[in-house]
């Protein structure tokens, strides 16, 4: 067994309770990340990319339950401790990249709701991103004119910062308005003027649904909507930098919601909105902004409804002829994700011992011998070299350690050969487990 280490209780009861549901837990990951660590590599090399002022756009594709989202969520993770902000959202029927009825609109709105930073990585950080970028120009202007606070010459100062900054902004597409806005939520700030602020704030979060709303409470013509979204996106990118971050990532998870879509017009108005985000991070017409998108393989390479269908994105994302399975292209735009191997889901199932163990408080009996043997039945199940997932191996083993937990009298051995976990297994692994477990006494 590996070194045990001390995780909080709300952390641990967070993990297992989320890996038992078979979703991906916010936090904690940091404690049970396992493997994909030349995937982690190939993506925080975008990273660097994005904070000198490039851009990024990647796929990770991958099966139910094979990591893909624990690996959206481990990257998520990473960039907010690198100085970034994350924005995330999963597609659904009432979120996609483009719609008819304010699909594209609801997905903003998903992705501005979830911004997160290191010190609020819950999301609902717009406002708190806002007020720093304000006090941290007062600060700066502070200490550098040597001025006192209240003199009128720093708060010349501090209005000629912050108009630098908006004016940088509004020379970019829908920029004139966006920066407007900025410098009136910057007055409003100054003016104590929270009513205003709160109106702004619902504005960069798309939630107005009139124009003459926007005309009578923030005097501005000009609304975010189902066509437009993308390009604010990329004006918070710069803005965010300016604003003292090292640039923005967008992760959207769940393209099978795309490849869903019963129209094939409204399919392809979707792909053709991916199609213009993926040009313009390649082209250089995005900044300091980085997309990630998770999809199944068959969201992707199907040519009748997936991505593959678009025949411009097709051309752009399609495997060159010299990769395979061990031999991997890693920086291509399409991460496909290969399993887990016995050995990593060994370490894993480890870790996961030892946070029960830590949430429950007791000492984990489990040896490294009963651990071989459950990833051994596993990985021997009848077709488990093609349908395994490491949500399924999970979701066991948990399911494992609670009943062990639960009834001090059941042992690992008669769980492991009871007929409800090996009904799939063949003779041949049958026959391995009595000859393991006779070797040792549990």
């Amino acid at each position: 067994m590996t070194e045990k280490k001390k995780i909080p209780k709300r952390i641990a009861q967070t993990v297992i309770n989320s890996l038992k549901g078979g979703v991906v837990p916010r936090i904690g990951l940091p404690y049970i990340t396992v493997g994909r660590k030349e995937e982690i590599e190939a993506l925080l090399g975008d990273v660097e990319l994005i904070s000198e002022g490039g851009a990024s756009f990647r796929f990770i594709v991958g099966r139910y339950g094979s990591g893909k989202s624990f690996l959206l969520q481990t990257i998520r993770n990473y960039v907010m401790d690198r100085g970034f902000i994350v924005a995330d959202a999963d597609l659904s029927p009432e979120r996609r990249l483009q719609g008819t009825r304010g699909q594209g609109l609801a997905t903003y709105r998903e992705l501005i709701g979830n911004l997160s930073t290191k010190t609020k990585p819950e999301g609902g950080a717009l406002t708190l991103v806002l007020d720093r970028w304000i006090s941290a120009v007062q600060n700066e202007a502070l200490k550098e004119s040597g001025l006192a606070p209240g003199d009128a010459a720093l708060a010349e100062l501090t209005d000629r910062r912050i108009y630098a900054v908006t004016q940088e902004v509004s020379e970019m597409v829908h920029g004139f308005e966006f920066a407007r806005l900025l410098s009136a939520y910057y007055r409003a700030y100054v003016d104590g003027d929270d009513e205003t602020k709160a109106k702004i704030v619902r504005w960069f979060r798309g939630e107005y649904t009139l124009k003459r709303e926007v005309k009578e409470e923030l005097g501005v013509n000009i609304l975010i909507t189902d066509d437009d979204w993308y390009e604010y996106l990329k004006l918070f990118a710069v803005f965010f930098r300016k604003a003292g971050y090292q640039g923005m990532m967008i992760m959207v998870d769940e393209l099978v919601n795309i490849y869903k879509i019963p129209n094939s017009v409204t399919r392809q108005y979707n792909y053709e909105k991916m199609l213009t985000m993926y040009n313009d991070a390649l082209q250089g017409k995005a900044r300091y902004l980085g997309i990630i998108m998770g999809a199944t393989p068959q969201a992707v390479e199907d040519r009748r409804r997936g991505v593959y269908s678009y025949e411009a994105l097709r051309s752009r994302l399609a495997e060159g002829k010299f990769s395979r399975p061990g031999a991997r292209d890693l920086l291509a735009p399409v991460i496909r994700l290969e399993p887990l191997s016995a050995e990593e889901m060994l370490v894993l199932c480890e870790k996961l011992a030892d946070m029960h163990a830590s949430l429950y408080g007791y000492d984990c009996a489990l040896t490294a011998e009963e651990l071989a043997v459950f990833i051994r039945i596993e990985y021997e199940r009848v077709g488990a070299d093609l349908n395994i997932t490491p949500r399924e191996v999970i979701r066991d083993f948990i399911e494992l350690l609670d009943l062990l937990y639960q009834h001090p009298d059941m042992t690992i051995a008669g769980l492991l050969a009871s007929d409800e976990f090996s009904y799939a297994k063949s003779e041949a692994v049958s026959d391995q487990v009595e000859e393991n477990f006779a070797e040792f006494t549990i």
